[in-house]
């Protein structure tokens, strides 16, 4: 399961608040580099989110109507098919 856009945003703060109150060097490298990793995972929620959205709408749009049980059967296979 992916992480949403606004867990990333929240835990990007969180470690953006983290760097710049630590008072110890290495304490801030590494604060400051979780807040960028966190950074672009959000970048990729955000496009997750998106795409799905746009599938969503899609699939709204253009429903898939199942076919009758005997759309693929012919009586006669000379003829092709039953529903066409």
């Amino acid at each position: 399961m992916y992480p949403t856009a606004t867990l990333c945003r929240a835990q990007e703060a969180i470690h953006l608040d983290r760097a710049s109150g630590a008072a110890l060097e290495n304490v801030r490298a590494v604060a400051a580099k979780a807040a960028k990793a966190w950074g672009i995972e959000a970048i990729a929620a955000e496009a997750r989110e998106a795409r799905g959205e746009r599938v969503r709408l899609h699939r709204l749009a253009h429903p898939v109507v199942p076919r009758p049980s005997d759309y693929y059967f012919s009586e006669n296979p000379d003829r092709g098919l039953a529903g066409a």
